[in-house]
């Protein structure tokens, strides 16, 4: 299924995030009219880049639906990229949709791009808690609604992400070595989401995925591109890992912290979770979108290194 733009006018909240720039550059790129809400106090760097993009600046106060409402009118999708705690990812996402059922918008993508976490329980994943409890709201609004699940950003695994210690040479892991992961670069998510946005016929859910390595893919990945053996390291089961996630929580809360720790903890402990293994995947909806592996990105950061 290809996405159409035809003049079409997307917004976007977060774009002045990672993640949701690459959204805003892929949707001008497609010929799309963008326009990005952003604060009044935002970072001024990041606000004239965009500008000088193409995209359209509405500065306004995400604390009022009227404000937020005026930039919306007309646009054809709103795309939710933004990140934070829960009087983000709650309270000023729900302005957002409360402004853009106000003005009349037909399509809502919200911040999402995770993993499946509607196979989870409430209490497993602090940020991921927060989605779902955004969904009930969203999902209770007079808007169509898509979600994109994502896995984990394959970006991570170049540091991020204490899975591969190149200096060490060992690729660590939790469970089972043979157990596959989800994971897609920022940029190939931005680009899925800046097609889906402009793709009226999109359903409550899709799920892509950049590729799906196991833990012993990797370590052959890492073995191959940089000629040294790298050795893999079971650091434990779920159940070790839960514990060390509660201890974790307990010496360094962390709690107004976006990613503490035990955090990142959680969301492993989701990964090497079958329950995180896809059932389906959407990645040939629109054709033409080359999708990057690991092997392509871990070459690409040894070749810098």
């Amino acid at each position: 299924m290809q996405s159409k733009c035809l003049g079409k006018a997307i917004l976007v909240a977060g774009a002045t995030g990672n993640l949701g720039g690459q959204i805003t550059r892929a949707l001008i790129s497609k010929g799309a009219e963008v326009r990005v809400i952003v604060r009044p106090d935002s970072d001024p760097k990041k606000v004239i880049s965009l500008e000088d993009a193409g995209a359209k600046v509405f500065k306004v106060d995400m604390s009022k639906i009227d404000e937020v409402a005026e930039a919306c009118e007309g646009v054809d999708c709103v795309v939710s990229a933004m990140a934070g705690l829960r009087d983000v990812i709650i309270d000023s996402q729900k302005v957002l949709l409360d402004a853009a059922v106000k003005a009349g918008v037909p399509r809502f993508i919200p911040s999402d791009y995770s993993i499946d976490f509607t196979k989870f329980s409430p209490g497993e994943n602090r940020n991921l808690d927060w989605r779902r409890e955004f969904h009930t709201l969203l999902d209770a609004a007079p808007i169509k609604a898509t979600t994109i699940f994502c896995g984990a950003f394959a970006d991570m695994l170049t540091g991020q992400m204490p899975m591969i210690l190149f200096k060490q040479k060992l690729v660590l892991y939790w469970g089972k070595a043979e157990h596959t992961m989800q994971f897609t670069t920022v940029d190939n998510t931005a680009e899925f989401t800046a097609n889906a946005a402009l793709d009226p016929s999109t359903p409550r859910f899709l799920w892509i995925a950049g590729d799906q390595p196991t833990p012993r893919d990797i370590r052959q990945v890492m073995t191959e591109i940089s000629g040294k053996k790298f050795h893999l390291l079971r650091t434990g089961g779920p159940g070790w890992l839960s514990t060390i996630i509660k201890i974790a929580r307990k010496m360094a809360p962390g709690e107004t912290e976006l990613y503490p720790a035990w955090q990142g903890m959680q969301y492993m402990r989701n990964m090497i979770d079958e329950r995180s293994t896809l059932d389906r995947i959407d990645n040939d909806r629109y054709p033409g979108m080359k999708w990057t592996k690991v092997r392509e990105l871990l070459a690409a950061f040894h070749q810098k290194a």
